[in-house]
């Protein structure tokens, strides 16, 4: 096996959730939920407001299915004070 064909066969999707809601103090929390009842960890959490009083989130998850990712992403268009939510992957070399 080359390097080349190593480095593919140990690619995998990290879905990206990038939100835009309400600036409230329990938006965070309420985005968040739909993975802890998954058991699912984000490997990155990041969170501004902008001077619209909008809360700006970015959420992304390793490893996960592009269904199962899909599925989340229709949920948290769902919840209360969320105003945007796009779902994209990308892939992560291991």
């Amino acid at each position: 096996m080359s390097f080349l064909n190593s480095r593919v066969e140990s690619a995998s999707e990290t879905a990206c959730f990038s939100v835009v809601g309400v600036a409230d103090p329990n938006l965070l929390h309420r985005l968040l939920e739909p993975f802890a009842k998954r058991g699912l960890i984000p490997s990155r959490v990041h969170a501004d407001s902008d001077p619209q009083d909008r809360l700006l989130v970015d959420i992304q998850v390793g490893d996960m299915d592009q269904g199962l990712a899909a599925r989340i992403g229709a949920g948290l268009r769902q919840v209360i004070g969320v105003e945007l939510v796009l779902v994209s992957s990308k892939a992560h070399c291991n």
